[in-house]
């Protein structure tokens, strides 16, 4: 993308910066959200009201009224007090209020670009804030999976929010490196193996919100085995091969689990083909893959061991965003442009 404009083009590129970490916090906070159990907290969609917590008694006893009438309250929190109650909607509150944050921060310099530019240079930012309403009513898709008959919210739903939120952020980053790393005519990474790559990650993220939904790591909390077997012992094998393997929170681990080893075993064929064919431009990033792939396995495998405790399992989100940043700019200047 080449601006013309020098000072318009730092713009965009602080706002895309300001963007991507607005977005990673939002990840980081929708984590911890999930790790808490506050997701389902506020039973209403308050795309404007939402903006305001409550600011008296009453508005508290009203919204923990509404909780109560949810099967998660019913069913596992019917001894908790209103204090008790604050905690988890806190959560949920600035959640939501940063996803609306997200919303008028992509929005108002949007439009002030788009009277500075020609549509044609921000038509991409537009498919990003299509992407990120769209993201808003996933969001609530997925809330309101768990308001009727189950305690929590569908772990399907979850994986596409997750995901969704990932390629906001993918996306934000790859219009970055395009108004500021120039093209390179150097040689590449062949058979495309960093987008192949990028997507084996995607995949991993889709079955970890399986594993976060269905409380999966508090299980088999041992490594390399899963108890005393490599293959969990409350399933049979041709289970794993059934759609309802992913409603199976032990084979939901395994799967976590093996395609770690997958995702290990691909990257080191890149390191390979990039040292094989001394791609010098190559060695900085894909190291920097390499640090932070062994730092996300090392986290996954200690979430394990901890039982999932809320501060390793936050860590490993968090290297997660590390990890596919890095991954999207190996990406990026393994591209070759036109």
């Amino acid at each position: 993308m080449y601006i013309e404009n020098k000072r318009v083009k730092k713009y965009i590129s602080f706002w895309l910066l300001a963007m991507f970490s607005l977005i990673a916090i939002m990840i980081i906070v929708g984590g911890l959200t999930r790790l808490t159990d506050s997701g389902l907290s506020i039973t209403t969609w308050e795309l404007f009201a939402g903006f305001i917590p409550p600011l008296s008694h009453l508005d508290w006893i009203n919204y923990f009224d509404l909780y109560k009438k949810i099967p998660e309250y019913k069913l596992q929190n019917y001894s908790m007090t209103i204090d008790e109650f604050k905690i988890i909607f806190w959560w949920e509150w600035l959640h939501r209020f940063l996803g609306r944050l997200v919303g008028i921060s992509f929005l108002i310099p949007l439009i002030y670009f788009t009277f500075k530019l020609k549509f044609k240079l921000v038509k991409n930012f537009y498919v990003i804030f299509l992407l990120i309403c769209f993201q808003g009513f996933i969001g609530w898709y997925m809330v309101s999976s768990g308001l009727v008959d189950r305690v929590d919210v569908s772990h399907y739903r979850l994986s596409i929010h997750l995901l969704i939120a990932f390629i906001i952020l993918t996306l934000i980053l790859w219009n970055y490196l395009k108004i500021n790393i120039k093209q390179s005519n150097t040689d590449k990474i062949k058979y495309n193996l960093p987008l192949l790559f990028l997507l084996l990650i995607y995949i991993q993220i889709v079955i970890g919100a399986f594993v976060s939904g269905m409380d999966a790591g508090k299980i088999y909390n041992s490594w390399p085995l899963m108890g005393n077997n490599y293959f969990p012992d409350d399933n049979a094998i041709d289970d794993l091969f059934k759609l309802t393997a992913f409603d199976s929170p032990s084979l939901v681990q395994f799967i976590h689990r093996n395609l770690a080893y997958v995702i290990l075993l691909f990257f080191l064929i890149i390191l390979f083909d990039v040292y094989k064919n001394k791609l010098t431009n190559f060695y900085l990033p894909v190291n920097l893959v390499g640090f932070l792939l062994f730092l996300q396995i090392f986290l996954g495998i200690i979430t394990l061991l901890y039982g999932a405790q809320i501060l390793v399992s936050s860590m490993h989100q968090i290297s997660s965003i590390f990890l596919v940043s890095s991954c999207v700019y190996l990406l990026y200047i393994n591209k070759k442009f036109n």
